[in-house]
């Protein structure tokens, strides 16, 4: 915002045309308006005329200027006289800047949005009057002309704490509402048998559970005992040991008759568990359990052994991917849904499984990536959340270092020698490329594009091609048995892989993300990430938990060719800072936003809240569930707010809505 000094015109020299100059002030400097052939422009930009200027700072000739500027000069019938009160008002009043576009000015922005005030007339105001004047809120019509046509700094900072409350307030009490619906649904309680499978099993275990897992495995049977579905997410850190808190459930389903359903994101992560979790039932249990894997590649007559177990309950535990919610998938009596890493699924696919119940089937959500306490509130508002912090006795620990590419090129072939080291002591080791080869990308959701402005490495992202070959011509790995693993490869052949890696067959594993999560080799001490830069922080996170489980200590190398100082550099230090997976998920909040905390996609991306922002507004987010509540608890059906059930209903459009009801 300035005032225009002065404007002249002179001719060009070595062409046909004229150039207007004009110099304005904002009081602190000088900058130059430049225009070729506009000589009308000369009796617009008249000395003393006041207006907003907009455009690219150039530098010609030492002095900065813009060139072909957007500007809306104010009228000329604003005060001018320094005594006058309209004067200090006008020169006081707060200027609104719109995210502009390069065909539509802010100013532009802020006329069509004054025409729409004008014709607003009143609202209804979805915020209780009692709450509004317990916590000092403006109403929706003053919040919204105060936001827009502030007077005052305070005008707009007490519009947005309004607004910003609102958002809050009505995501909450839709969040409640969609919790208390789920309750009110009736289906079959699950009680474990005196002396039957859970306690068998119990008896068997060779450790004792941590007391995070005896407490988290009491919130969980209590739920099951109940006539009402379970929805509860369970947390934990990478190797808390959340497979065995989800297995007991299952167990107690079983003992009722029941069957449980557990959904992976990967074949390979199907695979892993299914092997796991005959390993832990052992083969008693497992003979009568009959647990059995169902994914999209299994062999025709595998598949259908596979239905026939399943439909006809003989399979007690059905372990699988996507494949699970196929038409052709039926249960005899589905009582448990487990989803591990529910980020990775769909809506429609957590849906189409829970649907497989004849009675709703208790819901059980894994995640090994820890939530914030206002992401929990916000985007899992609807499920009870339960929390494993403490890690297994026995663990090494791991030691996590950041290679520094752009600041020390060199160090790149210490990293193979390191490796090399490690197996030579007869450990193993992972090599994880963002890549499978220089043309596929692993299909990642959690994987970040290259991106210059954040100081990400460009070019060519590292792939398990490439570095399979760097590492075959390298001397040290010359009698190493070294092999690739990604998503391109068939299902048996992923299997066969980890299996022979798994069984100590194989010494380094060249992979993508597909080792991400639930690998369980505890002889592998070395983890490796190549252009450690291009992944999120909890997924690298959940990277490096793949070592350090076992006696063994951990290595993990982040090879990064970020700039220094840059917010790609940041993320990766983050993780070298900490082992702490609850403090890593709130500083990757911090770096990389909430994403799109209602609707599939979450992580990443714009968030479709608003003003709130779960990073910054915890306290106001946990006050607005608090009144929420307590609104519901008097009025469950919204029946004496009815501004306030038409605002959830117009919040939330068809796709948000269809999400929060399918939890």
């Amino acid at each position: 915002m300035a005032e225009v000094l002065e404007v002249r015109v002179r001719e060009m020299r070595h062409r046909r045309g004229s150039i207007v100059e004009a110099k304005i002030s904002d009081g602190t400097g000088i900058l130059t308006l430049t225009f070729f052939n506009q000589k009308w422009r000369e009796n617009d930009l008249r000395p003393g005329r006041r207006g907003i200027f907009a455009g690219k700072v150039g530098d010609y000739k030492g002095n900065r200027q813009l060139a072909h500027p957007d500007y809306e000069l104010f009228d000329d019938d604003v005060p001018r006289s320094a005594g006058d009160a309209a004067a200090k008002r006008w020169a006081e009043a707060p200027i609104p800047i719109y995210p502009a576009t390069s065909t539509l000015a802010s100013w532009q922005l802020a006329k069509a949005i004054a025409l729409l005030l004008d014709g607003l007339g009143p609202l209804d105001d979805p915020i209780p009057d009692a709450v509004r004047e317990a916590r000092s809120l403006l109403d929706q019509r003053a919040a919204l002309e105060a936001a827009h046509r502030p007077e005052t700094e305070a005008d707009w900072k007490a519009a947005r704490r309004t607004l910003r409350f609102t958002e809050a307030f009505v995501l909450q009490t839709a969040l409640l509402l969609r919790r208390a619906e789920l309750r009110a649904h009736t289906t079959t309680a699950r009680h474990p048998s005196p002396g039957g499978l859970l306690e068998r099993f119990d008896a068997s275990l060779p450790f004792s559970l941590t007391a995070d897992q005896r407490a988290v495995g009491a919130e969980i049977a209590a739920d099951l005992e109940q006539p009402v579905p379970m929805n509860r997410l369970v947390q934990g850190e990478v190797g808390s040991g959340k497979t065995v808190v989800a297995l007991r459930a299952m167990l107690a389903v079983a003992d009722s008759g029941g069957q449980s359903a557990l959904l992976a994101p990967t074949e390979v992560l199907a695979a892993q568990h299914l092997r796991s979790i005959a390993r832990m039932l052992g083969p008693d249990l497992s003979a009568a359990l009959v647990p059995t894997l169902l994914t999209g590649q299994l062999p025709a007559a595998e598949r259908r052994k596979a239905l026939l177990r399943a439909a006809a309950g003989q399979a007690r535990i059905v372990v699988g991917t996507h494949a699970l919610i196929g038409e052709a998938v039926s249960f005899a009596d589905l009582g448990l849904v487990v989803v591990d890493e529910q980020h990775r699924f769909g809506v429609e696919q957590r849906e189409a499984l829970r649907l497989k119940g004849e009675h709703p089937p208790h819901v059980l959500v894994l995640t090994a990536t820890p939530i914030p306490r206002t992401v929990a509130m916000t985007v899992f508002g609807d499920l009870d959340v339960s929390t494993i912090r403490e890690l297994p006795a026995g663990r090494a620990g791991i030691e996590t270092y950041v290679v520094p590419l752009a600041e020390r090129p060199g160090w790149r072939a210490r990293v193979w020698e390191r490796l090399a080291e490690e197996v030579e002591l007869g450990r193993q080791g992972f090599v994880v490329c963002p890549a499978i080869d220089s043309k596929v990308v692993e299909d990642d959701p959690d994987a970040l594009e290259p991106d210059a402005a954040d100081g990400r490495s460009g070019g060519q992202a590292a792939s398990v091609a490439s570095v399979l070959a760097e590492l075959e011509s390298h001397p040290r790995f010359a009698d190493k048995r070294v092999a690739p693993l990604h998503g391109r490869m068939g299902s048996d052949e992923k299997d066969a892989v980890m299996r022979a890696f798994a069984a100590g067959e194989l010494d380094v594993l060249v992979a993508t993300t597909v080792i991400e999560v639930g690998v369980d080799v505890p002889n592998a001490s070395a983890m490796v990430v190549v252009d450690a830069d291009r992944f999120g922080v909890s997924q690298l996170h959940q990277l490096r938990g793949r070592v350090g489980r076992g006696a063994v200590p951990g290595l993990c190398l982040l090879v990064t060719a970020a700039e220094p100082g840059s917010l790609a550099l940041q993320r990766v230090e983050a993780v070298a800072a900490t082992l702490d997976g609850f403090e890593l998920a709130r500083v990757d909040l911090e770096l990389r936003q909430e994403g799109d905390v209602l609707g599939a996609t979450q992580s990443g991306g714009r968030s479709s809240l608003k003003l709130l922002r779960v990073s910054r507004d915890g306290d106001l987010i946990a006050d607005a569930r608090e009144l929420a509540a307590e609104v519901l608890d008097a009025d469950p059906g919204l029946e004496r707010h009815r501004a306030l059930a038409a605002e959830v209903r117009r919040r939330l459009d068809a796709e948000t809505s269809g999400f929060l009801s399918k939890g």
